[in-house]
């Protein structure tokens, strides 16, 4: 008897879907992500993860049209490879309804 396959389905899809229903984890998911741009070893996960919140927040091709890039410099700026310009990250985080803010950073006393 052969066993009945099932169809599986995709971590980014699921990701995207639970990022469009939960807009707190949503935030919460963006700010872990964004701490990562600071490590150059994980600062792939920090760009998908924002490529994510604009898939789940419009798509890549609106985020595109209301940041005043094109989809392809948009694409190109959130790959794992990506460096956007500042310029860039902002107008994202705007077209996602978010913002960039800043904290101290947890320092051990000297």
């Amino acid at each position: 008897m052969k066993k009945a396959l099932t169809a599986s389905v995709s971590h980014t899809d699921e990701t995207i879907k639970e990022l469009r229903a939960d807009r707190q984890f949503a935030v919460a998911y963006l700010k872990a992500a964004l701490e990562e741009l600071d490590d150059p070893n994980n600062r792939a996960a920090g760009l998908l993860a924002l490529r994510d919140v604009a898939e789940a927040y419009g798509g890549l091709g609106m985020v595109a049209e209301q940041a005043g890039i094109s989809r392809e410099a948009l694409y190109r700026s959130l790959s794992p490879k990506g460096n956007p310009t500042l310029k860039t990250l902002l107008a994202v985080l705007k077209s996602v309804g978010m913002r960039l803010s800043v904290e101290p950073e947890n320092h051990a006393p000297a």
